[in-house]
This record gives structure tokens, C-alpha cells and sequence, in this order.
């Protein structure tokens, strides 16, 4: 596999220097004024100037995401009725590694903004439209088909994790009682529900503004074609489980699909904070523990749906 060196601020400006005519930086060098987006120390995505983000792909792997990914944004634009990035130069930054320059999508994230009900309508419309993207078209353009995950196997793992952290004060394992082994059975994946699955709806992919509607969705390298409770969940990490089943709902999921993303979120949050307390992952506690809050919110739907065999209104 090739890896690169990490790039700096000097390689990236080179870069972009043939590609844009920025002028002079802010802060009186030449070219334009380049920043890393998060200082994660691998300065994969920076801001150039006010209005692009250059992307690059660190290693061989990434590099093909995003050549799939190029594609697959032109794909998904005509089904959503949010705003996905359009790129305005593409390559590669090293050799075999490529790097897009994309406008930047106006607005902050659903970190920094909470999402309002006209804004819920908006990820209601993406949900939709995921649907309804052609998924031989996806699949030719290379995106894989990725089976749905045990719900009863992450009960489990998730059942193990909530004891450390009952042990650390961090959470109360009983609350995972709620979903017992034959809960889990009823909430497996239905046969024939994969579609176009965006896979990352995290937070810092949603573009929102400060009025609450959702904008734009970036980052589209982790699509499958799989369960759409993938989503459902990622949003139940993002915005809250209300505003997520309440999106999906208006989307057209039924209760069996969204009861099922919802439980996908709420194992994976106390799974992703036991990992991070015992050493396992870096990912800042404060977000993780946002998370938990924001998946294990009660919701309406689970105090009166009664699970049973598959109907019509809980299929996909």
C-alpha cells in the first residue's frame, strides 16, 4: 500500500496555487490561505480560502473511494434535496494518491447547530432520495454490497461494554434490558431491503444552518449498497433519536426499520465509549458521550410499537 508523507501547508498551497488565482493570503504570504480542517495529525483535509476544501487521499485505499466517490455524487444529486459537494478540480496530489477540490457547502454542522422540524423534512428528502437511486447504477460505478449487521451479535458485544461502564459511572447497563434476544430477532434485517446507503451520516457531515435546515451532506467514500437502518442510526447519532425515526418516518420507514436503527446506535455508542475508555479509540469523550445522550433519548414510537410478524406498514 502506498502511504504518503503527512502534507503541509507548503505542499498543499503548491498545489492549489495551479489550480485557483486566490491572490494574495490574509496573512501576507503568496497563494492562498490554506488551514487543516481538524488537527487530527493527519492533515488529509484542508480549507482553502473561504470557499474550497481540498481533500487528499492518504494511502491506495482512500484513493479509490474517492474516484468512486467523484462518480457517485453526480449519481446521488438529482435524488436529494440537499446539497452535495461538486468537485472543481481533481487528480493526484502524489503519484497513485488523488486529492478533490470541492466548493465548500455554506453552513456549520449538526455539532454546531441543532436541527429544526423544517430541517427533519430535509433529512427526510435524503432518506428518500438514497432510495431511490438506481443500485445497479451504484453498483457499476463500484460500490459494494455490504450485508446487515447482527443486531443480536452487537446486543451481546454492547451487553459486555455497558458493565465497564456501569463499573465507571458512565452508563446504566440495565437500560440495555430493553432489548432482550427475541426483541433483536424481530428487528433483523428484512431479505431484499439494501439500498443506497450513505454509511457516515455523522454530525460533522451534515451541513446545517444556524435556522436549523440541513443543507448539504458531505463526505459520501463509506456508501454501500446495504440496510438503510445504517442511516438511520448515523442520524440517531447526529441529530437525536427523535429527529431521526421522526425523519425516517417521513421517509417512509416503517417501525421495524427505524427500531432497528435506533438499537444499532444505541449498542454502538456504549461500544464506542467502552473502547475509548479502556484505550481503544481517540475519539474526544465530550462527542462520545453526545452521542449516548443523543441515542438513548426515549422516543414515542418504541413505548407503542408492539413487535410482530412482518406486516405491509413495517416493510421497506
Amino acid at each position: 500500500m502506498t502511504q504518503a508523507p503527512t502534507p503541509t501547508a507548503d505542499t498543499v498551497r503548491r498545489l492549489v496555487s495551479t489550480l485557483l488565482k486566490e491572490g494574495k493570503s490574509p496573512n501576507g504570504g503568496s497563494g492562498p490561505d490554506v488551514r487543516p480542517v481538524a488537527d487530527d495529525g493527519t492533515h488529509s483535509t484542508w480549507w482553502i480560502g473561504t470557499r474550497h476544501v481540498l481533500r487528499l487521499a492518504p494511502d491506495r485505499d482512500s484513493a479509490v473511494r474517492q474516484r468512486r466517490e467523484l462518480r457517485l455524487r453526480e449519481l446521488v444529486r438529482p435524488h436529494v434535496p440537499v446539497a452535495v459537494p461538486t468537485s472543481v478540480a481533481h487528480g493526484e496530489w502524489t503519484p497513485g494518491l488523488t486529492y478533490t477540490l470541492d466548493t465548500k457547502v455554506p453552513g456549520g454542522t449538526a455539532e454546531d447547530h441543532d436541527v429544526s422540524a423544517v430541517g427533519e423534512t430535509d433529512l427526510a428528502g435524503l432518506l428518500s432520495g438514497l432510495r431511490e437511486v438506481s443500485a445497479r447504477q451504484a453498483e457499476a460505478l463500484g460500490v459494494p454490497r455490504t450485508p446487515p449487521r447482527s443486531l443480536e451479535a452487537l446486543r451481546r458485544m454492547a451487553v459486555s461494554a455497558a458493565r465497564a461502564l456501569g463499573d465507571a459511572d458512565e452508563f446504566d447497563p440495565a437500560r440495555l434490558g430493553q432489548l432482550t434476544p427475541p426483541g433483536a430477532a424481530q428487528l433483523a434485517a428484512q431479505p431484499g431491503a439494501a439500498v443506497l446507503v450513505h454509511h457516515g451520516l455523522r454530525g460533522e457531515h451534515l451541513v446545517v444552518t444556524a435556522d436549523g435546515r440541513v443543507r448539504g451532506v458531505l463526505d459520501w467514500t463509506r456508501a454501500v449498497l446495504g440496510d438503510p437502518a445504517e442511516d438511520i442510526a448515523g442520524l440517531a447519532l447526529a441529530v437525536g433519536s427523535g429527529a431521526a425515526v421522526r425523519a425516517a418516518t417521513l421517509a417512509g420507514y416503517g417501525a421495524r426499520p427505524c427500531l432497528r436503527g435506533l438499537w444499532l446506535a444505541r449498542c454502538d455508542t456504549v461500544l464506542n465509549l467502552a473502547a475509548r475508555l479502556d484505550g481503544r479509540d481517540t475519539t474526544p469523550l465530550p462527542l462520545l458521550r453526545t452521542q449516548l445522550r443523543r441515542a438513548w433519548e426515549a422516543i414515542l414510537l418504541e413505548r407503542v410499537t408492539e413487535l410482530r410478524e412482518s406486516g405491509p406498514e413495517d416493510e421497506i
